[in-house]
């Protein structure tokens, strides 16, 4: 007898394909910012404060979706944040002023992409799987981040062709294309359809009590747990979204690199991503996520360090080595980091993710504007990948010093039996 495919895995798949949707946008202001300044004599300050912008509104909306998924459901949530983003994408063909940019990129797209944050993976994850529930945040972490790198090398040459707004117009497409999979196809919880989990024996338990995004945040920060990881993740999005993710291409671009060979390199980048990502997922199935955590950090901070050595108007063996490196670890902390929010914060672990997630994009906002800001007065990005190693070495310190629970084989793969005291 053929096995059925479990519908937990067309839930996964759907979501997978909503997040790589929502990537195009985000990828698109790293392509799109030499072009806006030739046409519009903006500088890189201003064109990186619109990213800011929305680098905040992606962390800050995050705990709230998480929120709002619990009473209204993934599948109108998820649909409004496509809806948004398409929006803010196709208006920005009309736009003459940075104030523009600021609402369009930043606020509409901000709050459309922040619907389905990295609480989007751990929601879908959390509720369908048991078994592979890892891995399955990793795949999930990595259609968000990777997309975001895959459709740079289009953007870029669709940018170079045929101009930036045909660009946006084809974001703004593809969003809307996967607005109808999930409406049709996305389902709130395996009872829907009459199943249990994927590999589960039992219904996943839900929270006794509705969570409120900022009553979980005044709980979790009693914590020193919490201001952990929401210390690293800060880093994390400093030295990936925030800086590589948004200034790679202007800064190859200074150094003599082809926009499109620049924007190939960062989808090199994102392919390395994938595997890293999803083996993170494997790995935090089966070893102890700060110990994790502590080698992504390391290498990461030692890549940034090496990066000005490197970077130069060719594609030489060293960058390649580069791209490499950064590339497995560009964002394989999200499974050790949801899954530390799950052991140590239980039920409510999904929102507290949320909130670690919205330090990710402050670290990753405050670092795209400050590097702008370094680029605007000193004319390189030298000291920006210096300090920002730096700081990455410095997150491997912070997640390593996270107080270990007591872990069981399969303790990544179950829910955690309580949060902590203090979160109570």
């Amino acid at each position: 007898m053929t096995r059925r495919v479990h519908y937990a895995w067309i839930v996964a798949a759907v979501a997978f394909l909503a997040l790589l949707g929502a990537a195009g946008m985000r990828s698109a202001p790293s392509v799109l910012m030499v072009p806006l300044q030739e046409e519009f004599g903006w500088g890189r300050a201003a064109v990186s404060f619109a990213v800011s912008v929305n680098l905040v509104l992606y962390g800050l909306i995050a705990p709230f979706a998480a929120a709002l998924t619990e009473r209204f459901g993934m599948r109108r949530v998820v649909t409004f944040g496509l809806v948004l983003i398409a929006l803010g994408s196709g208006l920005t063909i009309f736009m003459t002023a940075t104030w523009q940019l600021v609402m369009l990129w930043g606020v509409f797209v901000g709050t459309g992409t922040g619907t389905m944050a990295m609480v989007f993976a751990a929601t879908v994850a959390n509720r369908w799987f048991v078994k592979r529930r890892g891995l399955v945040t990793g795949v999930l972490t990595a259609a968000g981040a990777t997309g975001q790198l895959v459709f740079l090398p289009v953007l870029a040459s669709v940018a170079s062709n045929t101009g930036w707004r045909t660009a946006s117009l084809i974001v703004a497409g593809s969003t809307l294309l996967v607005a109808p999979l999930i409406l049709i196809f996305l389902r709130e919880h395996p009872s829907d359809v009459g199943l249990l989990p994927y590999g589960g024996t039992a219904a996943v338990p839900s929270s006794p009590v509705r969570l409120s995004a900022l009553g979980t945040l005044r709980s979790a920060a009693r914590t020193r747990t919490f201001w952990l990881l929401a210390g690293g993740f800060a880093i994390c999005g400093a030295t990936t979204n925030g800086l590589i993710g948004t200034h790679f291409l202007p800064a190859a671009h200074d150094h003599g690199m082809g926009a499109t060979t620049a924007a190939g390199l960062l989808a090199l980048i994102g392919i390395f991503d994938v595997i890293g990502t999803v083996g993170s997922g494997w790995l935090t199935d089966r070893v102890d996520p700060r110990v994790l955590l502590g080698v992504y950090y390391g290498l990461r901070g030692l890549s940034l360090l090496v990066l000005p050595l490197v970077l130069t108007s060719a594609v030489q063996p060293s960058l390649l080595i580069f791209i490499i490196v950064y590339g497995l670890d560009w964002i394989a902390t999200v499974p050790p980091t949801i899954a530390l929010c799950r052991e140590h914060f239980g039920t409510a672990g999904t929102v507290v993710a949320g909130w670690v997630f919205t330090s990710h994009q402050i670290g990753a906002a405050i670092a795209a504007t400050a590097a702008g800001a370094a680029r605007d007065a000193f004319g390189t990005y030298g000291a920006t990948w210096i300090v920002t190693g730096i700081l990455a070495v410095i997150a491997a310190g912070l997640s390593v010093s996270i107080r270990s629970l007591p872990r069981t084989p399969a303790a990544a793969s179950v829910p955690a039996a309580a949060p902590e005291p203090a979160a109570v």
